[in-house]
């Protein structure tokens, strides 16, 4: 049986990490893009972070420029404009591809697990967000338009 700790990703330092160094802790998995009307969202997944990391919750970026060309930049272009802008501390992953033949394994896992509507497995666009167990089950899909304060209610069950 697969879950979300049975992959791997690259950091944005280039260096290759099991999501296993997660086990027991619960993931926000989010698509990001640094140039998209969603990104005022990395103010509320910082929030999110912040609040719960002690209480079992890792918040994880995936930048990506599938959409609109809204992620241009590279590794440490995105690292800095996280940083300076909304003083990102959860971590970062280097920039992937979510849907088509060369998506990341990850993210072709989490949508096959929870389709959006009408049972499309494609993700529609950036701040598309995964919310996994403790033992690494996807317990929901939400849209770009979800704000991280809307999903904090459903922390709790999770966590």
């Amino acid at each position: 049986m697969t879950t979300a700790y049975d992959f791997s990703a690259r950091t944005l330092d280039g260096e290759e990490q099991k999501l296993a160094t997660h086990q027991g802790k619960a993931m926000l998995i989010v698509n990001t893009a640094s140039k998209c009307g969603f990104t005022p969202q990395y103010t509320g997944l910082e929030k999110l972070w912040e609040k719960y990391q002690d209480k079992g919750l890792v918040v994880l970026g995936f930048p990506c420029d599938q959409f609109g060309h809204q992620e241009p930049g590279d590794a440490d272009e995105i690292k800095n404009f996280c940083s300076l802008n909304y003083d990102v501390t959860f971590p970062l992953y280097e920039k992937i591809e979510v849907n088509g033949g060369n998506a990341h394994p990850l993210w072709k896992w989490l949508k096959k697990e929870k389709p959006g509507l009408l049972g499309m497995e494609s993700v529609k666009w950036n701040f598309t967000k995964f919310l996994v167990d403790k033992n690494g089950k996807v317990v929901k899909r939400y849209a770009p338009t979800d704000t991280p304060e809307k999903i904090e209610k459903d922390l709790a069950a999770v966590l």
